[in-house]
């Protein structure tokens, strides 16, 4: 059986959000994956990175321990689903601290001869479900930085065959219609994952 860690990222159980992640867990469950659900604030994830983490960053031997337990749940997937708002065009600080502690050297890349290589090459689909409160032309003019991370260096550190970005724009303003298109296209894309 293939395994999907879901990284979920958002504090309110009643949000769009929790609806879109509840479409993703279930519809990949239904498809007969193992789903791995990684609701980072309920399960109290710490997102700073300490002076200690920072200092021991390199060392292979050592900087795992602090996130041991994430980075096994990451090392056991075939796939990665994230689920997550965009606020203040990025993730959510408990999604970036994630990145920060758990995709370490040694985890999700290798440096050799000052050069980084894909470490997470296991995974082999991405998938990001994610909502906007802005208008799509003014994340297009700040760069989409959430969009170029993950269909650029998530794509590149898992070599992923099949990445899926599901974007729903201006959902402070989407009417209940265009809530339930996206989640019927979240759950299109998660069949065929």
């Amino acid at each position: 059986m293939s395994r999907t860690l879901v990284l979920y990222a958002h504090p309110v159980p009643d949000s769009f959000n929790a609806a879109v992640h509840d479409t993703v867990v279930t519809t990949l469950q239904a498809k007969g994956w193992e789903v791995d659900d990684c609701d980072l604030y309920a399960e109290g994830f710490d997102p700073v990175l300490s002076e200690a983490e920072r200092r021991g960053y390199h060392d292979l031997d050592t900087n795992v321990r602090p996130v041991a337990q994430h980075v096994e749940r990451l090392l056991a997937a075939q796939a990665l689903v994230l689920v997550f708002p965009v606020w203040n065009m990025g993730y959510p600080a408990i999604l970036k601290g994630y990145f920060d502690r758990v995709f370490l050297p040694g985890v999700s890349f290798v440096l050799k001869g000052g050069t980084v290589r894909p470490n997470l090459t296991h995974i082999r689909k991405v998938a990001a479900c994610v909502t906007y409160g802005g208008a799509r032309m003014r994340t297009l003019l700040a760069g989409d930085p959430p969009r170029k991370v993950v269909t650029r260096t998530l794509r590149y550190t898992s070599q992923a065959e099949r990445l899926r970005y599901l974007a729903l724009y201006d959902t402070n303003r989407a009417t209940d219609a265009r809530r339930h298109r996206h989640l019927a296209r979240v759950r299109r894309a998660m069949e065929r994952l």
